[in-house]
This record gives C-alpha cells, structure tokens and sequence, in this order.
C-alpha cells in the first residue's frame, strides 16, 4: 500500500473513531504519532523504539502552542467571560431591556435577544450564554404567556452569535490555524455578526408585531418607572459591559493593543465590574479560573493534536490525494465554496466549533488559492455557517442545552421549531455576503488597507 493511500485511510479512521465517541484530541495523538512512528521510521538511525522523528515532531508542536501569541488572548477572553457570567450582571441587564421596551412588540423577546448578543459577545461559549438566559429570560417569557416556541427559539439563536460577532474566540481559533491576521478577521466579521442580530430582532418585532398572541404585552407594573429612573438602570447595567466590550474590541481595531494586551484588558475590566456590583466572592473566582484552564487546556490539546495529524497526514501524502481529487472535479470557485460549506454544515451536527476549525478546517486551507479564494472571506462564511450546526436539528446543541434547564412541559421539538426560523436567516445572509462581498470587505480595507 502506498503512503498516500495510508494516509487516506488514516482519515478514513479517523472519522470513524470520532463518530464512535472517543476523545478527539487524545484520538489525533495517538493517531499522529502512531502512523507518524510508520512515516518517519528509519531501521538504520534506530537504536532504540524512541528514535523516531515522530516523538521530535509532537515535543516541538507542543511548545509551538504553548508559544504562539494569538492563542494567548484565549484563556484571557474566557476568564473574562466566566467572570462576567458570574457577576450577576446578565440578571440586571435582561431586567433593565425588559423595562425599557416595555411599549415594543414582544419587549421580553427583543430585551432577551439584546442580552444574549451582548453577554454572547462578552463570553463566546455558547453553552454558558444558553444555559444562563434559559434560567433568567426563558421562564420569565413563559410566564409572561409567551409562546414556547418563539421563546425557545430566541434563546437558542442569541447564544450563537458569540462565535461571530468580535471578540470571538472562534476567530482567534481560526486566524491561528489559517495565518489570517485576527485583526482583519474582527474587522471583517463586525458588519455580518451586526447583520445577523439585526435580522433577528427584525425577525422577532414583526412575528410580534403580526400575532400578537406569540408574544403579549406586558402587564403594568407594581410601580411607574419614569424616564431617569429607566436611564440610570440602563447606566448601571447596559453601559458597564457593553463600554467593556466595545473597549477591548476598538483597542485590537485601531491597533491600540494586540489581542492578547486588549484581553487581559477585558480579564481585568470583568474583575472591575464583578467588585463594582459587589459580587466577586473567592468561590466564583475559584470557579473562573477553573472553567478557564479546563476550556483552555481542550483547545490547546486539540490545537497540538491536529498539528502533529496533519503534518504526518501530509508527510505521506494525504493533501495531495486531497489536492488532486478537487482538481479532478472541476468546480467553479461558486461551486466549492457551496460543497466546502455544505460539508461544514453537515460536520456542525456531531462536532464542536473547535474540531471543525482545527481539525478539518486546514483541509480546505491549501485548495483556496486554487479557486481565488481569500481565507479572510472563507473564514467569515465559516462563523456564520457554524450558526446553524447550534440550532438544526437533529444535534442543534442550544436546543439541547435549553432543554437540561427548561421545564419538564417543554418539548425539545417545540425548541427545534421555535429555532428553524433562524436557519433560514443564517443561509440568507451567507446568500447575502456572498453576493455582496463588501459587507465582509468594507470595513477592513477603510481601517488598513486592501
């Protein structure tokens, strides 16, 4: 059998064993180094069964994770999420938006949308987002007579847009395996994040708007809340983390900071706004700092993993294979793009964002240039794309998380109903960059040139 043919079926094993449920970074090291010790072996040098380059190869790959400067903001960006999700602020703020758009159609709905974007955009883990409005904004519109489905479906699709909207720790995941700068990557996926949340809450205000009965007014409150009153909550609660977010963010844009400086700036702004609100306690930053290393060390361990998979998947000639096999199909750049997307799209329903981006992600990488493709544009389509692999059934992970904190009389295909909806809106703005590059394009050429 020839190398490349090994390396054919070392994907082929691959696939398999991660469809079996096996742990997929500790599955790509054994994997690597197993048929690396076939690539790299060499009976003449070897004195005994550690002389193999194989053992160099994922010694060296290791540090180079440990040392690479972009994945330096991760744990960073994540503490400063956690910390965040911990300060009891999300509570305020959800209460704060459902006041002020109390005279709006389905207020409870667009006040739980705006805090998901914003606590979505501060944190990037779309499980915590979910989970945490499922417990605040999903009972309260329940009880509010709001229809389950439409309820549900907010939710779901407000805890995805982290991923998307800057500072998304999924971009600094794929500017790391790609090359691309993440500086142009937050700059290029601030206007379709902005779109997408857009059409949401366009979304929301005219299913309100038009049945009334999805989403009824809100009852008088115990008490008036007049106009002061209402700016000084939305002061002390929209303003302190949105000023966060939009410090960190325009810090990395206007070249102020690198990521990881504009991080550790947000690490610290969330401790700042935790003793503000009087509520950092030593079991909650125990907590933080926790989840932190736990998510960092799986993104890492994944990252050192595929790095030593696919150099010994390309040593013996697996990209080739790859390379050739696209070739030989003859696809218009439209047409590769839609079968790369659709692959994605199908890949979202049994893996994580992360195994995507590190793991199959650099496959497509090399066949860009062949089709004229930019990696920047490539990368934004992906973030959007991977919206969809949280809300479609039959694996739509917001739906099940929804589900572990959602009444018992809720049904799990009245979530998956409630988030179809906002497939659609997914693919029409896929549809929608694609035919007008410029919303991707636009903004990074005005900051830093073409």
């Amino acid at each position: 059998m020839s190398d490349p043919m090994i390396a054919v079926m070392m994907l082929g094993i691959f696939i398999i064993i991660i469809m079996l449920g096996f742990p997929i970074a500790f599955t790509l090291m054994a994997m690597g180094i197993g048929f690396g010790y076939y690539a790299y072996f060499d009976a003449e040098r070897m004195r005994t069964i550690f002389d193999n380059r194989i053992f160099d190869l994922f010694v060296n790959q290791t540090y180079s994770v440990m040392a690479n400067d972009v994945l330096t903001a991760i744990p960073l960006f994540l503490f400063m999420g956690y910390i965040v999700e911990r300060a009891n602020i999300v509570d305020r703020l959800f209460t704060t938006l459902s006041i002020a758009t109390r005279h709006v159609p389905g207020s409870m709905a667009v006040a739980a949308l705006i805090t998901c974007t914003l606590f979505a955009t501060a944190t990037g883990i779309v499980g915590a987002v979910v989970t945490l409005m499922g417990l605040l904004a999903f009972p309260a519109m329940l009880k509010a007579r709001y229809d389950t489905s439409f309820a549900s479906g907010v939710i779901c699709a407000g805890g995805t847009l982290g991923i998307l909207i800057p500072p998304s720790i999924m971009l600094i995941v794929y500017a790391a395996t790609s090359g691309v700068s993440i500086v142009r990557l937050y700059a290029g996926a601030l206007l379709p994040g902005l779109l997408l949340a857009g059409l949401y809450l366009l979304y929301i205000l005219a299913r309100a708007w038009m049945q009334p009965k999805l989403a009824p007014k809100m009852e008088k409150f115990d008490e008036d809340y007049p106009l002061s009153r209402i700016l000084w909550m939305l002061l002390t609660s929209f303003f302190p983390l949105a000023v966060l977010i939009l410090s960190v963010l325009g810090a990395i844009l206007f070249g102020l900071a690198t990521p990881s400086e504009a991080a550790a700036i947000g690490a610290l702004g969330g401790l700042v706004l935790a003793v503000a609100y009087r509520a950092l306690t030593w079991r909650r930053l125990q907590e933080s700092v926790y989840l932190t290393v736990r998510t960092t060390a799986m993104v890492c361990w994944l990252f050192v993993g595929s790095w030593v998979f696919s150099s010994v998947f390309s040593y013996l000639g697996g990209e080739h294979v790859v390379s050739e096999f696209v070739r030989g199909m003859d696809l218009t750049p439209l047409e590769f793009l839609l079968l790369a997307q659709a692959i994605i799209f199908l890949l979202g329903w049994p893996l994580e964002w992360s195994e995507i981006i590190i793991i199959f992600v650099p496959i497509f990488l090399p066949l860009l240039p062949l089709f004229g493709i930019d990696p920047l544009f490539f990368g934004i389509l992906i973030a959007v794309n991977l919206q969809t692999s949280f809300l479609t059934p039959p694996m739509a992970m917001s739906a099940y998380y929804l589900k572990g904190i959602a009444p018992p009389h809720v049904q799990l295909v009245q979530i998956f109903k409630g988030s179809l909806p906002y497939v659609v809106m997914v693919f029409f703005t896929m549809i929608l960059l694609y035919t007008v590059p410029g919303i991707v394009y636009w903004l990074p050429e005005v900051m830093y040139g073409r």
